[in-house]
């Protein structure tokens, strides 16, 4: 858990490229560790992520054109813990935040540099220490092409392509999947949805369903009565998040999926996948959600994500997988 130091006000400042007395000595990781971090110009110090702390927070994401609203923030900073770094008159500089799941994993999110200090140290900063949090935990995040190194020389392996799939949705017509019948979420689907989640993430996420689910609406597939896939939407960034989505396969994706893009014709709507099927992303296409951008999937331990059956076919987010 994030916590407070108790050296903030009297902190060591360490000093890149010319080490001071205070540095000496001090093994690498070590000084990654200290509450206070000279940056460039700046005297930086890492606090505890607090809601209070969200505005500071949306300057961040809004300094580096992420598309994040207050209400996304709140949701985050509702489920995880963290660190933001702030210069001597309290600017945001950098923040990290971590989502633990259990006792043995966690989600690496959030992680935001301001543009002119990301080549300066920060960024490993701040990775330093939400993984010193997380110490024993085997560990997932989603890395940018700009954080692709500070993770890779962290120890991180990639393990996937996240793929962003955004835009304007189109009205589509109903997608067939034989054997499947699709209906709107109920109440009465939440242990089987919570069930197949955690079959699909690799990882029992109590506190986030419970946070996403009066959030979401969403489609579940049906086989012989049993719920056996899933799709969520909400509210999220420029309009509408399709997400987590778990499925057996390209057409039952679809199926759950189409209605919910239908509903949003005409709204920016985006979905994050890790599938790469050819067939999957020209449904997308076709439905509006071109490709923008990719992201790696990084890990430390197993990569806990099926690989068979029922598997995810759209994230939550890139912070919470």
């Amino acid at each position: 858990m994030a916590k407070d130091s108790g050296h903030t006000a009297r902190g060591i400042i360490l000093k890149r490229g010319n080490m001071g007395q205070n540095e000496a000595g001090l093994a690498a990781g070590d000084r990654d560790l200290l509450p206070h971090l000279r940056i460039d110009a700046y005297d930086a110090s890492a606090k505890p992520l607090r809601m209070a702390q969200r505005q500071l927070l949306h300057e961040l994401t809004v300094g580096v054109l992420w598309p994040h609203r207050p209400r996304d923030l709140d949701l985050f900073l509702s489920l995880g813990q963290g660190y933001l770094a702030v210069d001597e008159i309290g600017r945001p500089l950098g923040s990290a935040m971590y989502f633990p799941t259990g006792d043995d994993f966690a989600m690496l999110g959030m992680m935001v540099t301001v543009p002119r200090l990301q080549a300066r140290g920060a960024g490993k900063w701040l990775l330093q220490r939400v993984m010193a949090d997380c110490a024993g935990r085997d560990l997932r995040l989603s890395a940018t092409h700009s954080g692709y190194r500070l993770y890779a020389a962290a120890g991180f392996r990639p393990v996937g392509i996240i793929r962003q799939q955004q835009g304007m949705a189109r009205d589509i017509g109903p997608v067939d999947a034989p054997g499947i019948l699709v209906r709107d979420l109920r109440a009465e689907d939440d242990a089987s949805l919570r069930a197949l989640d955690a079959n699909a993430y690799g990882a029992k996420r109590t506190r986030v369903l419970d946070a996403l689910l009066p959030l979401s609406t969403g489609t579940v597939a049906l086989r012989g009565g049993a719920v056996c896939g899933f799709a969520l939407q909400r509210d999220f960034g420029k309009g509408t998040v399709i997400g987590p989505v778990v499925a057996e396969g390209d057409a039952m994706a679809q199926a759950l999926i189409a209605p919910l893009i239908r509903a949003n014709a005409g709204r920016f709507t985006r979905l994050d996948t890790p599938v790469d099927s050819d067939g999957f992303l020209s449904f997308l296409t076709d439905a509006g959600l071109v490709a923008f951008d990719t992201v790696t999937e990084m890990c430390i331990g197993p990569h806990r994500r099926a690989a068979e059956g029922a598997v995810t076919y759209g994230l939550a987010s890139h912070s919470l997988g």
